[in-house]
This record gives structure tokens, C-alpha cells and sequence, in this order.
């Protein structure tokens, strides 16, 4: 597969854009914990530890189209921006579950609404509610200690 091939498999949905919250369970003493920022990026997920999403989204997106704005510099603009390859899919366990390069890894393939089987348009994408379109903040407007108080589950949604 190429590289335009690949790119194409994105559903340009802005989810992978989200910032996320590592909550540590493993401290299980029957008192609940508030959730633990990372503050550094990180490539795994230890055992006892839950991926908590928020509404909380990368500056560089544009929250109305949902594509990067600096979409060839995100990684020297952003250095832990997400940069899924052919050879790091068994590594994404922090993308959401409707994640098209996700489904396609796990065997589920494309969904009904995905830009390649709708003439190259996200409109079904955004009226399925499976974008980040009308959700999210950006990361400039929210102080990292806040996130917590942005928690969603609406990322983990997937339809068809």
C-alpha cells in the first residue's frame, strides 16, 4: 500500500486528536481516585490502567473540517502527535474503537459511513456523531490539571 492509499484509510474523524487521561486502578483500597494525568506521552497501557478520554482536542485542529491544520509539521509542531504506520497498528490501543485503521486491524472493516464509501465526504461521518465536530476544546483554552474535568465517553461510540 502506498502512502496516498493509506492516508486514505483515515476517516479524518479528529478523535485521534483528543487529549487522554491514564487513570491508575491498580491502588484498589475501595476509596475512588481522582484520574492521574500523564504528563509525558506514552506507547503502552500497564494492567489496572484505564484509557480515559477527554473533550479536549489538539490546537492544530480545525474542530469544523476536523483535519489538522499543520497536518505536514503536527510532528515537529507536536511531537507526540499520533503517527500511525503499516508497522505500529499493533500499538494503538489509545485510538477509539470507530478508529478506521483500527477496525481494518481487527477485521471489522470500513463503516458505512466512512468518507471512502460516501464519494469522499465526511457528511454522513459528521450526522452519525462519529467526528469530534461540535464537541471538544482546544488544548490552549484548558490548563492540563483541568482535563479531568473534561472526561467523555463519547469517543469509545461506534457505529456499524
Amino acid at each position: 500500500m502506498n502512502r496516498t492509499e493509506w492516508e486514505a484509510i483515515c476517516d479524518g474523524c479528529g478523535k485521534c486528536c483528543l487529549h487522554k487521561i491514564i487513570e491508575d486502578d491498580s491502588d484498589d483500597d475501595g476509596e475512588e481516585h481522582e484520574p492521574v494525568e500523564s504528563l509525558s506521552p506514552t506507547d503502552y497501557i500497564r494492567e489496572g490502567e484505564e484509557l480515559l478520554y477527554t473533550n479536549v482536542v489538539c490546537h492544530l485542529l480545525n474542530d469544523k473540517t476536523c483535519s489538522c491544520s499543520k497536518y505536514s509539521q503536527r510532528t515537529k509542531l507536536v511531537p507526540d502527535c499520533v503517527q500511525l504506520t503499516q508497522d505500529n497498528l499493533d500499538d494503538i490501543f489509545f485510538m477509539p474503537p470507530s478508529c478506521s485503521y483500527r477496525r481494518l486491524h481487527e477485521g471489522r472493516g470500513l463503516p458505512s459511513w466512512h468518507p471512502l464509501l460516501n464519494k469522499g465526504k465526511k457528511t454522513a461521518m459528521h450526522k452519525a456523531g462519529m467526528s469530534v465536530r461540535g464537541k471538544v476544546m482546544k488544548d490552549d483554552e484548558v490548563d492540563i490539571h483541568d482535563y479531568e474535568d473534561h472526561l467523555v465517553t463519547w469517543p469509545l461510540e461506534d457505529v456499524d
